[in-house]
């Protein structure tokens, strides 16, 4: 599937970006919207390994996670999107994916929010609830509330069911019997590719809506196809 794009971009000038996650299977299909969308100029990757990309618009930065209080992007940044994460196997314990899931993108986004990023987009999980009973739902829904405390001018929470997709170098069986079973289900809890989910991203953020959204399957399945 080719990245996707509204025939009428809304945002007449060029932007920067700064995506989280681009390494992954969300965020890399994330990462080729931007770069194929004529209203971004650069996208700032922060990244732990090369990308092994081409592009004059990228803009590849290592980083640790640890702080981020003095991160200074070589340019100034309008949208960020982060699809950033793991799994309590690759982590090997609810302490280290907390870290991993919640706790670095929070420490970004912080200081992205100090630097004036007007829109933040991000990848969340169908049922996230900072309340549930299910480790994986409760942090997602942690993070979705500490961002929203932070006031940015827009934030997107994408909230995908099981994501389609091939993940470099992972394998998820459970998640493949789940993408199997899911697929002839309603738009809502349909296994949905990973690509849909990045194009609803793009499109989302070049809307320059205000305030907070939160967006189902059924809703990126619908802004991925328009």
């Amino acid at each position: 599937m080719k990245p996707y794009f509204r025939k009428v971009h809304l945002l007449k000038n060029a932007m920067n970006a700064l995506i989280l996650g681009a390494s992954g299977l969300v965020g890399g299909h994330c990462l080729d919207s931007i770069l194929a969308s004529p209203d971004y100029q650069n996208v700032i990757a922060l990244t732990r390994r090369p990308l092994n990309r081409s592009s004059d618009k990228l803009i590849e930065q290592g980083f640790d996670g640890s702080d981020f209080s003095a991160f200074e992007p070589p340019v100034s940044i309008d949208h960020a999107f982060c699809a950033f994460g793991t799994t309590i196997k690759k982590a090997g314990s609810q302490h280290n994916m907390r870290e991993i899931d919640v706790n670095i993108p929070f420490r970004l986004a912080q200081r992205l929010k100090a630097l004036g990023v007007s829109h933040f987009s991000l990848v969340s999980s169908l049922g996230a609830d900072y309340e549930s009973n299910v480790f994986y739902n409760r942090i997602k829904g942690e993070l979705e509330e500490d961002l929203k405390r932070l006031r940015f001018d827009s934030l997107a929470i994408f909230r995908p069911s099981i994501i389609g997709g091939n993940r470099p170098g992972d394998s998820r069986t459970g998640e493949g019997w789940g993408q199997k079973i899911m697929a002839v289900l309603p738009k809502r809890w349909k296994t949905i590719p990973a690509e849909h989910i990045a194009n609803a991203m793009v499109v989302r953020a070049l809307e320059g809506f205000k305030g907070t959204a939160t967006i189902s399957s059924g809703k990126i399945w619908d802004l991925s196809t328009i």
